[in-house]
């Protein structure tokens, strides 16, 4: 197991909708932050997207990752078979031995049944490139359906991309999460959290926290996930609410990012 950074680390320097932000992070400025953490591993998803960039800016920041021995992993969002045909692509291209992917897009939401025949139409190229593809849990299925996705697919170049906190949004807490979607998780997203009462005491929020510092047991599910013997690297996310104005929010999420990565050295050494 590699402990790695994400494009979703650094959510809002990269820039997040209805947020202007000029100048935001770029896939080099990623580079450059695991380098100043100290970690050798990142995770560019659907927030950073390598598709956009030019043939050009690929080639140099694969040369980048290669001069500072940093490991890429792509990842996406959208299943369509012609799409992940792109991923692929570009998971070959940066020697990442997965593509995680966000299973919707803002204009398609397959049913369970559609999920299954795209990803089934996909995999045959994926196993030939001995690259696998790991789905991430999110909030409009339940860990049952992504289950039920990854045993109807039956293939061993499919897997789970586990996230900590966003089944949430499926009545889903860890414990269920990594209960069900263990045995074949291929990927980890550790997103460590607090729950509060709003402010007028009717309801429940849910923030981030920097890792270690909310109501996740990372100890707990480093070793509820150990039986099963994958080797999955693990990538920090963070939910950073907003502070009073945006360059603070930037400068706290960075400040998260560097306190979650030392609590999370004690605990994956690598």
């Amino acid at each position: 197991m590699k402990l790695g950074i994400s494009s979703y680390t650094y959510t809002w320097a990269i820039g997040v909708s209805g947020y202007p932000l000029e100048n935001g992070l770029t896939a080099q400025g990623l580079l450059e932050q695991a380098a100043a953490l100290g970690v050798s591993l990142v995770q560019i998803a659907d927030n950073l997207p390598l598709d956009s960039l030019p043939a050009r800016e690929q080639a140099e920041l694969a040369e980048t990752a290669s001069e500072r021995n940093i490991q890429i992993e792509v990842g996406t969002r959208g299943i369509q078979p012609a799409h992940l045909a792109v991923y692929l692509d570009l998971a070959q291209r940066f020697r990442s031995s997965i593509v995680r992917v966000v299973i919707d897009t803002a204009d398609h939401h397959p049913d369970i049944p559609e999920v299954i025949s795209l990803l089934r139409e996909s995999l045959p190229a994926f196993q030939q490139a001995q690259v696998s593809l790991a789905i991430e849990n999110h909030d409009r299925f339940s860990v049952r359906d992504f289950r039920s996705i990854v045993e109807a697919v039956d293939s061993p170049y499919l897997g789970i991309c586990l996230d900590t906190v966003n089944s949430f949004g499926a009545l889903e807490g860890p414990e269920v999460v990594v209960e069900s979607l263990g045995p074949w998780t291929i990927n980890l997203h550790i997103k460590d959290f607090m729950i509060r009462r709003a402010d007028h005491m009717m309801g429940f929020v849910i923030e981030g926290t920097p890792a270690g510092q909310g109501r996740l047991d990372v100890t707990w599910l480093l070793e509820s996930l150990t039986p099963y013997g994958r080797d999955f690297n693990a990538i920090l996310e963070l939910w950073t609410p907003p502070a009073a104005d945006l360059p603070s929010t930037i400068e706290r999420e960075a400040r998260w990012a560097a306190e979650s990565i030392a609590y999370l050295r004690g605990l994956i050494p690598q």
